[in-house]
C-alpha cells in the first residue's frame, strides 16, 4: 500500500482513519476537503480542481487521499493501488456529524481549509441520510470493476476499522 484513496460517506471517518494509518504507514495524507474549499467555504473551480488533484497525486511516491469528490475520483482511483471504502452505518455517520459540528463550532477542523469554519446544513444531512442508497450503490459497482487492479478494503464497523490499523504494520524504526 503506497497509493490509497479512502472514501465513504459524510461522518464516516475518512479523515480521522486516514491520519491514523499516515502515522502507521509513514505516508503522507492528503485531505481534499483542505484542497478544494478556498475561505469562506468557496469551491475551487472544476478545471482548476482536477489539476490540482492530478498535480498533487502526480507529485508523490506515496500518498493517502481521502474525500469522495466524484468528478476526480476516477484519476485518484487509476493513480492508486489502494481503494478502503468506510462503509459505516448511516446512523453512526449522521451522530458524527452532529458531535463534529458542536466539537468544532466556529473553528476550523484541522482537515478543511483555513477561513472555513466547521458549519452543518440540511442539505449536508439528507446527503448522509441517502448516501447507502443513491452513492453507495454506485461506491460498489466502482470497486467491483477495479477489484482485479487494485486491493480492495471494505470496513463496515468501527471494530473492523480498529482490527485493519491493529493488523497495519508501522513504519520500520530499522537503522
Amino acid at each position: 500500500m503506497k497509493k490509497i484513496v479512502v472514501i465513504g460517506s459524510g461522518g464516516a471517518g475518512k479523515s480521522t482513519f486516514s491520519r491514523r494509518l499516515g502515522l502507521r504507514l509513514g505516508i503522507e495524507v492528503i485531505h481534499l476537503d483542505r484542497l478544494y474549499w478556498k475561505p469562506g467555504w468557496t469551491e475551487t473551480p472544476a478545471a482548476e480542481w482536477e489539476d490540482l488533484v492530478r498535480g498533487v497525486i502526480a507529485s508523490r511516491d506515496a500518498w493517502i487521499v481521502d474525500g469522495n469528490y466524484s468528478g476526480t475520483l476516477g484519476t485518484r482511483i487509476q493513480a492508486s493501488d489502494t481503494i478502503i471504502f468506510l462503509d459505516l452505518p448511516r446512523m453512526l455517520c449522521l451522530w458524527r456529524v452532529v458531535k463534529r459540528a458542536f466539537k468544532y463550532h466556529g473553528i476550523t477542523r484541522p482537515d478543511i481549509a483555513d477561513g472555513c469554519t466547521e458549519r452543518i446544513d440540511l442539505a449536508f444531512l439528507k446527503w448522509v441520510w441517502r448516501y447507502p442508497q443513491r452513492s453507495r450503490p454506485k461506491v460498489l459497482a466502482l470497486l467491483d470493476a477495479h477489484r482485479q487492479q487494485r486491493t480492495i478494503i471494505r470496513l463496515r464497523s468501527p471494530v473492523e476499522v480498529e482490527q485493519f490499523l491493529a493488523r497495519t504494520a508501522p513504519p520500520c524504526a530499522c537503522s
